[in-house]
């Protein structure tokens, strides 16, 4: 298998656990926070936010939550720039859209990172895409450390959701 198959199938586990997560899920399943927790909403925004960031900055393209005019339809009082790190619990739970939103949001972004990756030539990973750490970071490096993240949220929303359902029955 080359990096390219590698990195899209990992990916692709991420967009088939949120469309998991979300399907079917009501607004207040999607909004609910037990203990404070970042809710199933936020977490599946936050973590394609982060993607769509992170790719887009990676690969030199715009951003598709401008781009595309999805900050528009979502229409969160947060900055345009804003991805959830370090949101306070009001930010969080000022995070609200329903399951449509988010999945069509989550699926072309998923939808482009595909086209990136995709084309992905394995000496690419070698190149420094953010110099404010030491070391700077690869693209390699940045793109295994947005999948790990994807991958703990969604997985973290999953877990939400059990708990909720379990409660709810």
């Amino acid at each position: 298998m080359d990096v390219a198959a590698l990195l899209v199938d990992g990916y692709g586990r991420v967009a088939e656990e949120v469309a998991r997560v979300l399907d079917g899920a009501d607004a207040e399943l999607l909004t609910a926070r037990p203990d404070d927790a970042n809710s199933i909403g936020w977490l599946v925004w936050h973590l394609t936010r982060v993607q769509d960031d992170h790719l887009a900055d990676a690969f030199d393209v715009p951003q598709l939550w401008v781009a595309d005019g999805w900050a528009e339809r979502f229409g969160l009082a947060l900055p345009v720039r804003d991805t959830g790190y370090g949101h306070s619990g009001d930010q969080v739970a000022a995070v609200v859209a329903g399951a449509d939103l988010l999945r069509g949001y989550h699926e072309a972004v998923h939808a482009r990172s595909v086209d990136l990756l995709g084309a992905l030539e394995p000496a690419a990973l070698d190149r420094v895409v953010d110099t404010r750490w030491d070391p700077p970071v690869t693209l390699g490096v940045r793109l295994v450390s947005v999948l790990a993240d994807d991958l703990q949220h969604v997985g973290q929303a999953a877990y939400l959701r059990g708990i909720l359902e379990r409660a709810r029955s």
